[in-house]
């Protein structure tokens, strides 16, 4: 299940989904509002509710903070985090990134009036430096607001801490930095992989995500198949 992150919208997964279904994985993107961190969570738990079986869940961005606190779900088998946001209890977004303060994200923004964002051409040009100008183009056509409230959403329990965790890290962040998220991975004991990107490695570099998916859910084989024996033995539900 994968989770996009602030200033964009699920599309941002298009170049991975394709490679993942042609293994064989059933993929499902969460579209989040981006109006409050309480909304995006229930949007998400709601699209849990509707599997049947283990769910691996992956998250870009602001999406890390949204799987920290969904992982703890009993269907999630593990988390993977993609140029995410990983905070602990009673840490948010924005306290991760007062202490690691990104150096461009909040640069080049344009704001509506009503505390909702979007990043400026200029912003996209430099968050996504390595895109083609095709990919930046769509992506600035595709790009959700994003409300500042949701970067205050405190997580109560990460589930980081209680289940297998992957970071796939770009070289160079632009956005939330590459430093914060090597300190996650460490908190985190997790694996991890540097891949030469920016930010939006998902787009500039599909294949690599979509391997390291793959890879995480090949270590979670076991854990998987006994979830899914699990779920498989509920008695069908009786209508009423």
């Amino acid at each position: 299940m994968l989770v996009h992150g602030a200033l964009s919208d699920a599309s941002i997964w298009s170049g991975v989904i394709p490679l993942l279904e042609a293994k064989g994985v059933k993929v499902i993107a969460v579209e989040l509002a981006l109006a409050s961190f309480s909304e995006d969570v229930a949007i998400t738990e709601l699209a849990l509710s509707l599997e049947d079986g283990p769910v691996l869940l992956v998250g870009h961005w602001y999406g890390g903070v949204v799987i920290t606190e969904v992982g703890n779900n009993p269907k999630v088998v593990g988390l993977v985090y993609v140029a995410a946001l990983a905070p602990d209890r009673g840490e948010s977004a924005n306290s991760l990134l007062d202490a690691f303060p990104p150096t461009h994200l909040f640069r080049d923004v344009q704001t509506d009036g009503h505390g909702f964002l979007k990043l400026t051409t200029r912003g996209v040009s430099d968050v996504a430096f390595d895109l083609t100008e095709s990919q930046k183009n769509l992506f600035l056509a595709t790009q959700h607001p994003t409300s500042v409230a949701i970067l205050s959403g405190k997580i109560k329990e990460p589930a980081w801490r209680h289940k297998p965790s992957w970071f796939l890290i770009p070289s160079d962040d632009r956005a939330i930095g590459t430093d914060l998220q090597k300190r996650e991975a460490e908190k985190a004991d997790a694996t991890t992989l540097i891949v030469t990107s920016s930010h939006l490695v998902l787009v500039s570099h599909p294949d690599r995500v979509a391997a390291f998916i793959e890879e995480a859910m090949i270590s979670l084989a076991d854990e998987i198949d006994l979830l899914g024996a699990r779920f498989q033995k509920r008695p069908a539900p009786v209508a009423q």
